[in-house]
Formats: C-alpha cells, sequence, structure tokens
C-alpha cells in the first residue's frame, strides 16, 4: 500500500502515537536522543522497529516517523538543549505533545521558535507570588 501524505503538512497523530519512538529509545537505553540527537543508523534501526511495532495503517506510520525525525532535528538548537537541561525531562514530555499538534514541513522540520515557545509554556516553572511588607514606622 502507497502512503498518500503531504509532505508541505503532515498530518498531526495523537501524543501518545507520538510517545511511542521515545519509549522505544528509552528500553533501548537512548533515553537521552533529544539531547545527544541520533545518527542515520540509529534512526533507521528505530523506525524498522517502529514499522513493525505499531499496528496503525501506513499513513499514521509515516507521520509519526517523521514527526520523531524532525522532533530529534530540532532539539539541536542550543535553546532548547538548555531548556531541557534546566528544566528537566518535563520537557521530553511537553515536546512531544507540542510535536504532535504543530504543523510540520517534512522538507523544512519545525519552526523551532513555535516549538520553543509551546514548550517553556508547558513547562515555566510557578512563580512565587511577590509578598510586599508594610512600611516599617520609625520613633521619632
Amino acid at each position: 500500500m502507497v502512503a498518500k501524505l503531504d509532505p508541505t503538512d503532515v498530518p498531526q497523530v495523537a501524543t501518545s502515537a507520538l510517545n511511542r519512538p521515545m519509549q522505544m529509545l528509552i528500553a533501548n537505553g537512548q533515553g537521552l536522543a533529544l539531547l545527544k540527537g541520533l545518527s542515520e543508523r540509529e534512526l533507521r534501526v528505530l523506525e524498522g522497529s517502529l514499522w513493525s511495532d505499531i499496528e496503525t495503517n501506513v499513513d499514521e506510520r509515516l507521520a509519526v516517523a517523521l514527526r520523531f525525525r524532525a522532533l530529534i532535528d530540532v532539539f539541536a538548537a542550543r535553546r532548547l538543549k538548555d531548556m531541557l537541561l534546566e528544566r528537566g525531562f518535563k520537557v521530553i514530555a511537553a515536546a512531544i505533545a507540542a510535536a504532535s499538534e504543530q504543523r510540520l514541513n517534512a522538507r523544512f522540520g519545525f519552526n523551532a521558535q513555535r516549538l520553543l515557545l509551546a514548550i517553556d509554556a508547558a513547562t515555566e516553572p510557578s512563580r512565587q507570588p511577590v509578598v510586599t511588607a508594610a512600611p516599617l514606622q520609625t520613633a521619632a
């Protein structure tokens, strides 16, 4: 069966479907793939196991593979790596959720700034309210 996919607008996928490749990498001891990146060979091995492991239609499997590849590519940006190191593993979950929904052009990848803003909004640390004290009165 031939997959019919528009490479200028890869369809959205469920967050759980896009999380599957990450789970496979963690099971293989490559949980830091977003931080370190993956070689072409490692990506092909992952896609091969993804292809045999996911029991959905061809279009969805292809969309998951393309979106995960683009997610790995966009994490080459220093800002995203720094955010992952600063905020921890919640960045991975937020990145997968954002990557499953955002527009993706297979040739150009994700818009890195939009992805960064979405991840930042989802993982920003809670701000502590500023408590103001009443002005001190001095005895005259």
